[in-house]
């Protein structure tokens, strides 16, 4: 069997990567153990323009945000499935000095074109503690990584280019400038193998900091609100009928794919600061996001290697990371267009020839 490129991983950069690249023309083919956990199925996939306490622009928001919007929206009209959900953020202020601190920062261009000049505090007060008011962020929403990944798949099944199995890296057979993988021979493998790419012989030098995520899946009877609800922690209704995500959790220990009592009980207990309604849990999710020590995307071609590639490290912000910087490596592996530098793993190469 031959292709272009062999993807290894199907979470949320691998799919897209190889959509992007199909797209392209070139020939795909993905290798994925779908029985591995996945960090993106339990992701929220928000895109939100302003983060953090310090309400931080998010990197390269101006040039990643239109272009994921674009990339979601092609992908909904060709696949079909409801994937992309535009919705505002709406974050209550904790305090006279936040409301304060916040509208002052917020009134700088830079930043005024993501709020709505009035939030609508009014709509969200019988279901949300707001005494204070709240900023509402537009430009904003979620992506349903759960069907985006199941809608990929189903595309390349259906082109007989997806291979169900883990990867063997003993049988990548690098004797040639192309390379041999079992019975399989394409120009490149490209590992998007999101945490589990510590194990990879190949990549595990590059600089991951695992992130573990915990979220509950909650029923709120009764809730009407449609926008995505941020304190510190979220809630995100689902279907429009009660059915919410609320997260999530950071932690850069105990890095396993276990549930945890203490989560549950740290996310319940933020969200009752500001959440009126009782609801029902129905589940509790757990992801390791592939993060990195500089919190920039690790993407490029091996240092000895240069038959094999890395599309990984897009952390808590995968989805609007995954398909502008996708593109620009399909561009990159086409000799178009120069990786940015800030991704590139060139910019931390001396830790491969350190370690060997």
């Amino acid at each position: 069997m031959k292709a272009d490129y062999l993807i290894v991983g199907q979470g949320l950069a691998g799919s897209v990567l190889a959509w992007t690249l199909d797209q392209r023309g070139h020939r795909v083919l993905i290798l994925n153990d779908s029985s591995l956990p996945s960090a993106s199925k339990a992701s929220a996939g928000i895109f939100n323009p302003l983060t953090g306490k310090k309400l931080n622009r998010t990197w390269k928001a101006d040039e990643l945000f239109p272009f994921a919007r674009q990339f979601y929206g092609d992908l909904q009209q060709k696949l079909g499935g409801e994937l992309l959900h535009f919705c505002d953020i709406y974050r209550p202020f904790r305090s006279i000095e936040e409301q304060n601190a916040y509208l002052a920062q917020t009134a700088a261009p830079s930043l005024a074109k993501y709020v709505r000049e009035e939030a609508e505090d009014e709509k969200y007060r019988d279901f949300i503690e707001n005494p204070y008011g709240g900023l509402q962020i537009t430009q904003s929403g979620w992506v349903d990584c759960v069907k985006v990944l199941e809608k990929i798949k189903e595309y390349f099944v259906g082109k007989g280019q997806y291979v169900e199995g883990n990867v063997n890296y003993e049988s990548v057979d690098l004797e040639t400038e192309k390379v041999k993988y079992e019975n399989i021979e394409v120009e490149k493998v490209i590992f998007c193998e999101g945490y589990e790419a510590r194990q990879n012989p190949f990549f595990k030098w590059l600089p991951f900091n695992p992130v573990k995520g915990q979220n509950l899946i909650a029923l709120i009877e009764g809730y009407p609100i449609n926008e995505i609800i941020n304190q510190g922690t979220f809630v995100l209704p689902m279907d429009g009928k009660g059915k919410c995500r609320i997260g999530a959790t950071y932690t850069w220990h105990d890095i396993d794919w276990q549930t945890t009592e203490d989560a549950k009980e740290f996310l319940e207990e933020k969200v009752k600061t500001y959440l009126k309604p009782t609801y029902q849990i129905l589940e509790q999710q757990v992801g390791i996001r592939p993060s990195t020590k500089d919190r920039r995307p690790l993407v490029g071609l091996h240092p000895a290697y240069p038959q094999l590639a890395i599309f990984n490290g897009l952390g808590t912000k995968g989805i609007t990371l995954a398909p502008y910087f996708a593109e620009q490596f399909a561009k990159f592996l086409e000799s178009v267009e120069e990786l940015d530098p800030e991704v590139n793993i060139e910019r931390v190469f001396s830790l491969y020839f350190r370690s060997e």
